[in-house]
């Protein structure tokens, strides 16, 4: 016997998926007009700037969940531009750490704080109620 509410998970799966691909598109949009960046780059620029004192290349590729080869790609722009060093392992020659330039630091305080602003947009139709309800769904899901 089927589940009778297989069909109805179904297409909130796909409500879902649709609302997710639309506010990332937005963001995107609002990076690239706004800001001349790239969503990969602030993903970078996000989980440097919550390790502060630098991560391997190896574990910046895992948080992000993206490959080395990816994430090695958006380094060397950002280190280009200035925002990301490298430094070698001591231990390891084989190791590399990356962390954010005080001029990395200062760039991505001032883009997080107008991204939270246009994710803010974005959901703006959303009471306190709806997101109390929508958090604590997810969270249900999500554990």
């Amino acid at each position: 016997m089927s589940d009778p509410l297989s069909k109805r998970r179904l297409k909130m799966w796909i409500r879902l998926l649709g609302v997710t691909r639309a506010a990332e598109g937005e963001l995107r949009e609002f990076l690239r007009v706004k800001h001349a960046t790239t969503l990969p780059r602030f993903d970078v620029m996000a989980a440097l700037y919550r390790k502060r004192e630098g991560v391997t290349m190896s574990e910046l590729s895992r948080m992000l969940l993206v490959s080395n080869g990816n994430a090695t790609t958006v380094v060397d722009r950002l280190e280009a531009d200035g925002l990301v060093r490298r430094t070698p392992s001591e231990t390891d020659r084989r190791t590399v750490f990356v962390a954010l330039t005080p001029e990395g630091f200062a760039q991505f305080e001032g883009l997080a704080a107008e991204h939270e602003a246009e994710v803010a947009r974005v959901f703006a139709g959303l009471s306190e109620a709806d997101l109390d309800a929508m958090t604590d769904i997810l969270k249900r899901v999500g554990s």
